[in-house]
């Protein structure tokens, strides 16, 4: 029998930390909710395992394939899925639903890593790779979940700022960015812009628009240093604080743990994404490089938003934070993008030391 290759267990044992932060936060509020995202969690570990015992170069050669079968999810979601506070993200399959959009973000790592590992960055090929992406975030934004969208969007742009791009193209896309904006807001739903507005003046809808945001505000700095104690959290509790198991999760903990509490999850992120780009340096075959930096962007991002939002320096945006935020879809897609690291570290060429 062919022995398994060793995991990476520095992304092993920092992960289970994280997510068993957040299952002991559920679990403080919601027995149930707990056991069901510790079922997720264990299930998300079987693949991050298995994933991280396959090459890299034989998932990217699945990436089409997996490319157009959750492009062919999410458009199964716009016309079978079930809505829940307004949005359609979720296909139920019974006792579970899933969703899509949570796994549209590996596929996307392996389809670009394998793009970007082949071509070079001119000008035909970012706009081949933007055409690729584009019915991603067409279909997610359509559900309409803008935070995932968005998250597709910064994985391509890490993804593609790491091909060694020049610093010109990087100028003039700014300078298209920049003239694309003002134009996007007419995309937007009016809830949508009415969030960004809020964010600007939340005290002008306090009991409206601007009560999400407010009320998470008030979580955190009720925390103080050292929290109200687990399950204690009078904001959470009491359900002044809305989705405080998903989007606003890290309001929750900063009001029962404190800083101190936040100051460690920061640091386990950090940490994380640290020592994702640290392996970086020691590979030099591009796709795996490439896949590790398409994961760093998405936690990046991910982790930024979702903290800036709850403590009022970005605007409200239903995103959640990875391996924290109660939810299958997204703990099970994390633990696969973490697969996919630990896949590049055990497979990739390392570089030998001077």
């Amino acid at each position: 029998m062919v022995k398994l290759k060793l995991v990476n267990w520095q992304i092993t044992l920092v992960s289970i930390l994280i997510v068993s932060i957040g299952i002991l936060v559920i679990f403080s509020s919601s027995k149930e909710l707990a056991l069901q995202q510790t079922i997720f969690c264990i299930l998300g570990l079987l693949l991050f395992f298995l994933v991280s015992q396959l090459d890299i170069h034989y998932l990217t050669s699945l990436s089409k394939p997996a490319y157009f079968s959750v492009a062919f999810l999410l458009i199964v979601v716009l016309i079978l899925g079930i809505e829940t506070r307004g949005s359609v993200r979720w296909i139920p399959l019974g006792f579970i639903n899933i969703q899509p959009s949570e796994f549209a973000k590996p596929v996307l790592v392996l389809f670009l890593a394998n793009f970007w590992s082949t071509n070079l960055p001119t000008w035909r090929n970012i706009c081949k790779s933007l055409l690729w992406i584009l019915p991603f975030f067409i279909l997610i934004f359509r559900q309409p979940d803008l935070g995932s969208a968005l998250t597709i969007a910064a994985i391509w742009l890490g993804m593609l700022v790491s091909t060694n791009i020049s610093l010109r193209k990087i100028i003039v896309m700014v300078l298209i960015a920049f003239f694309v904006l003002p134009i996007s807001w007419t995309a937007l739903r009016d809830y949508q812009r009415q969030r960004i507005i809020s964010f600007i003046t939340p005290q002008s809808d306090p009991l409206g628009y601007g009560y999400n945001q407010i009320q998470s505000t008030i979580a955190v700095g009720s925390g103080q240093l050292w929290g109200r104690g687990l399950g204690r959290g009078t904001q959470s509790r009491l359900q002044f604080l809305p989705e405080f198991r998903t989007d606003f999760i890290f309001a929750s903990i900063a009001e029962e743990l404190g800083f101190l509490g936040s100051t460690l999850i920061l640091s386990l992120y950090l940490f994380l994404i640290g020592y994702c780009l640290m392996l970086t340096g020691k590979i030099a075959d591009p796709a795996n490089v490439l896949a590790i930096v398409g994961v760093v962007s998405m936690i990046l991002f991910q982790t930024s938003v979702n903290i800036g939002m709850n403590i009022g320096l970005l605007p409200i945006t239903g995103i959640t934070l990875p391996l924290i935020s109660y939810g299958g879809s997204s703990l099970i897609s994390t633990f696969m993008l973490l697969g996919l690291v630990s896949s590049a570290w055990k497979f990739g060429k390392r570089v030998d030391p001077a």
